[in-house]
């Protein structure tokens, strides 16, 4: 049968690269990758909690990490920097200084120019209009033009659970242009993201071409 594999890990060292680089002996990785994961976790609550617009959209694409013996360098992927700094450089500061334990730590903030053609924003624009109760299709349908306007060449919007409240959760998708997963040379963008809504927890996946 069809097995689904994540696009992002299936076109690794193609058009895809890598979100931490850096190099640990096998006995100390576990620690390192668990020290990524509390970094891309505070940077998140950090972001989530001192916004000055409570959109709901974090607009952090992704965050790389890379590693030094004596240095972590972050940079954060933003579609809006805006949310996060009005005086740009307090704001990194105070992110800075929340973050930093035990190692120095270099923060650079970048900025994405079609953010709306990013699989994380979309999602959580999605998200905002299914927990203030819009039709699903409206927001679907709405999440596509926007990828359009970015230039994406396709894209997939799939919706899974509890929708608009049914009893029976049931799994529904638009597509526009061309999604070509089994290409690898193909650049596809991908998240998955999970919303709680007052019925339950719905799962979003986009898939953009």
């Amino acid at each position: 049968m069809g097995q689904k594999i994540n696009p992002l890990g299936f076109r690794l060292g193609t058009t895809q690269g890598h979100h931490s680089l850096w190099f640990a002996q096998p006995k100390n990785y576990s620690e390192g990758l668990q020290e990524d994961q509390k970094i891309r976790d505070s940077i998140n609550n950090y972001i989530k909690n001192n916004r000055r617009i409570s959109s709901g959209v974090k607009g952090i694409t992704r965050i790389e990490i890379q590693k030094r013996i004596d240095l972590i360098q972050v940079r954060i992927f933003m579609g809006f920097p805006k949310l996060l700094i009005e005086s740009r450089t307090r704001g990194i500061k105070d992110l800075q200084m929340h973050l930093q334990k035990e190692r120095k730590l270099n923060i650079a903030i970048t900025r994405i120019t079609k953010p709306y053609g990013n699989p994380n924003i979309l999602a959580e624009f999605i998200a905002v209009q299914l927990k203030n109760r819009v039709s699903f299709r409206k927001a679907m349908k709405k999440a596509i033009e926007l990828a359009e306007k970015a230039d994406a060449k396709g894209i997939r919007v799939q919706i899974a659970g509890r929708i608009d409240g049914k009893d029976i959760a049931r799994v529904e998708w638009i597509r526009e242009g061309r999604v070509p997963l089994q290409t690898i040379r193909a650049k596809i963008d991908y998240c998955s993201y999970t919303v709680r809504t007052i019925y339950g927890v719905l799962g979003i996946k986009i898939w953009i071409f």
